[in-house]
């Protein structure tokens, strides 16, 4: 493992440019992640880490950040507090540690989730607009075992710092793909049926639909989420086989929405185990 101090350099702009420039992480095919719970488990689900860099002087890092420099086998750089401090996350105080990432964008086409005696539910949230929410749903879908999040459209970036920060690790742990749109979800659900797993399209809908309670959630599920919109667009009227609705007295984003959606159907499973 590599450790030198290390001061402002090309390298650091780069960095920093992985904050808040998306072409740039696309470019490089890098990102950053922030905090200790992300970094913990990029490094138990493998996920290829380019260079741990972390703060000098003091105070002095603690157990935890030592640890993981000294066993992780992650090259590592040094940087005075005042360059280090611009490495930081809009709402985080000055980090310990922060990993540079490389990316993995798999190909919808290639996902082939779950198999016919378990078969899965995937997340799809059409164009989310703000990084935050995206890394909350990505956080729900993990924790009720979903098999995969597909963002549609040209949405918020899953390896945006927020996003990351926000899934609280759970972008590590799942399958996150980008599709075009409708279509191209309609097509995943058609390649399932044809490994066995008959999937329904089901979008969540606050204008209308069956109760979730309601629906029967047997079979692979694709459970469509619209960010914050009300309602789904137009567009996926045409390759949704079922909407549903979430009982409430006003409406919830696509966090909360996801959430409660993905309990229902995990309580449904359970209840038939």
């Amino acid at each position: 493992m590599t450790r030198r101090a290390n001061a402002r350099n090309a390298s650091v702009q780069v960095w920093q440019a992985y904050l808040n420039n998306r072409a740039s992480r696309l470019r490089d095919n890098r990102f950053l992640i922030h905090g200790r719970r992300p970094i913990t488990r990029a490094l138990e689900y493998r996920w290829p880490l380019e260079t741990l860099v972390y703060r000098l002087g003091s105070p002095e890092l603690s157990d935890w950040a030592r640890q993981v420099l000294e066993t992780s086998g992650v090259p590592s750089v040094g940087l005075v507090p005042e360059v280090m401090a611009e490495l930081a996350e809009s709402t985080e105080a000055m980090p310990e540690v922060v990993a540079v990432a490389v990316a993995r964008r798999m190909e919808l086409e290639d996902f082939a989730p779950g198999r016919p005696d378990q078969p899965p539910t995937v997340v799809v949230i059409d164009r989310p607009s703000a990084p935050a929410r995206l890394g909350a749903v990505i956080r729900s879908a993990v924790a009720f075992g979903a098999g995969g999040v597909i963002i549609t459209g040209s949405g918020a970036d899953q390896y945006d710092p927020q996003s990351v920060r926000v899934s609280d690790g759970a972008l590590f742990a799942i399958p996150v793909l980008r599709a075009s749109g409708p279509s191209q979800v309609a097509v995943f659900a058609d390649r399932q049926a044809e490994r066995g797993i008959e999937t329904r399209i089901v979008g969540s809908d606050d204008h209308g639909g069956i109760a979730l309670d309601d629906f029967e959630f047997d079979g692979g599920t694709i459970l469509v989420l619209g960010d914050e919109r009300e309602a789904l667009d137009q567009s996926w009227s045409q390759v949704c086989d079922e909407l549903v609705c979430i009982p409430t007295d006003g409406t919830l984003g696509a966090p909360s929405a996801a959430a409660v959606a993905l309990y229902e159907i995990s309580r449904q499973r359970r209840a038939v185990r």
